[in-house]
């Protein structure tokens, strides 16, 4: 290590004051309940095809499944869209009644589901039921006839949201029994790389933290990675605590937030007062080549948090080479991160719907597995001249 990364990764340690890492959380995850990853992520939405046309031409998302009443399905249309291996599912009410106009009266657009894919259903919603879950769907076969059958299992957590188990090892069709395989009518969006799901955040109220936690440790067998006080996370006016959980083989990471006393409202009550419960507050997308993303995501009008230039004055003192020019960051509005184990480069989208609730992190790793710490007062800055504009800070 060079005398510059030295002094840089030491500098990202200083980061972490406040901030407790344990870097044997995979190792203490509970073997359990293996998760091979993340298998979809659905969202309740007002309009999935005014919904899937967003995320096709401005995210670069394909179609690749439809379910409605052209597949009959009387309550509810869904569309599946995929990018390499994200898969989002926008499903809309075709009535003004039921769970999920209900749900979008009440919360907007939001996420409904994050799904595991597992190799056992029924095993992985036993494990999680007998643990104290509260279970949302048995264990269900769905026979697709020629396509095989798909087992899904679901149980419920923080808010409203749901975590399903699914297996397609015997299932071939286009996502689900009751989807039909479509092709765009248009081309999707290019010169993306959107790769995975990196991690998703919850956020709860004001003391709620920690029975998130335990929950996550008790019933899906994680183990606690990192600890952020609101000595780490605050401003001038506003603060939250954050414990992030992980599964054994770290391809699932939960954060769960909850607002903490400052003189203002923090961007968590904000997220909590107008998402009107709980709930997934943003999902961070990973990608090889932010600065090529970025810069996609721009022209096509994703709209990003922005940084004061004193943000990047200080930014090369502070984490060294980041294999991109500071010039560069601070004209796309990337912020960049070291610890000892590497860096980071992430930037934030400004929220995707009316409410200023959810919203996406697209995130770039080399060798670092931590958040960004180093970076939360100018986001938190950030956020906060946003909820000032909106009026809720």
């Amino acid at each position: 290590m060079t005398d510059t990364a030295a002094r840089s990764a030491a500098r990202g340690a200083a980061n972490q004051a406040g901030a407790r890492i344990d870097r044997d959380a995979y190792a203490k995850a509970g073997d359990f309940l293996p998760l091979q990853g993340i298998d979809h992520i659905e969202f309740w939405v007002g309009n999935a095809r005014q919904a899937s046309a967003y995320y096709r031409a401005l995210w670069g998302f394909s179609p690749v499944a439809f379910s409605g009443l052209e597949t009959k399905v009387r309550d509810r249309a869904s569309y599946v869209m995929v990018q390499n291996g994200i898969r989002l599912v926008l499903t809309a009410p075709l009535t003004p009644d039921g769970e999920i106009a209900e749900h979008v009266r009440a919360h907007g657009d939001g996420v409904h589901d994050i799904a595991f894919a597992v190799d056992d259903v029924e095993a992985a919603w036993r494990a999680t039921t007998e643990r104290g879950a509260v279970s949302a769907l048995a264990p269900t076969e769905l026979d697709g006839g020629a396509d095989g059958v798909l087992r899904k299992a679901s149980i419920r957590t923080y808010g409203e949201t749901l975590h399903s188990f699914v297996d397609r090892s015997a299932y071939h069709g286009a996502f689900a029994p009751g989807y039909r395989r479509v092709k765009a009518s248009a081309a999707a969006a290019g010169g993306l790389s959107l790769l995975e799901v990196d991690h998703c955040v919850g956020n709860v109220a004001l003391g709620e933290m920690d029975r998130s936690v335990a929950f996550y440790r008790d019933v899906m067998g994680f183990s606690q990675l990192i600890h952020y006080d609101d000595k780490v996370i605050h401003t001038d006016y506003s603060a939250l605590m954050s414990k992030v959980m992980t599964n054994g083989n770290g391809r699932i990471k939960f954060p769960i937030n909850e607002p903490a006393t400052g003189k203002k409202r923090s961007q968590i009550q904000e997220y909590l007062d107008w998402y009107g419960s709980r709930g997934c507050q943003h999902i961070a997308l990973r990608t090889e080549d932010i600065v090529g993303t970025v810069r996609r995501l721009r022209d096509n009008g994703v709209e990003f948090l922005g940084l004061p230039h004193e943000y990047y004055a200080t930014l090369a003192e502070r984490v060294g080479d980041v294999g991109v020019p500071i010039d560069t960051l601070e004209e796309l509005g990337i912020e960049a991160d070291r610890d000892e184990e590497g860096y980071l480069l992430q930037i934030f989208t400004r929220p995707v719907q009316d409410r200023p609730t959810f919203f996406f992190e697209i995130i770039e790793r080399h060798g670092s597995r931590g958040f960004g710490v180093g970076n939360f007062k100018a986001l938190f800055e950030a956020i906060e001249r946003e909820q000032a504009k909106r009026g809720n800070l």
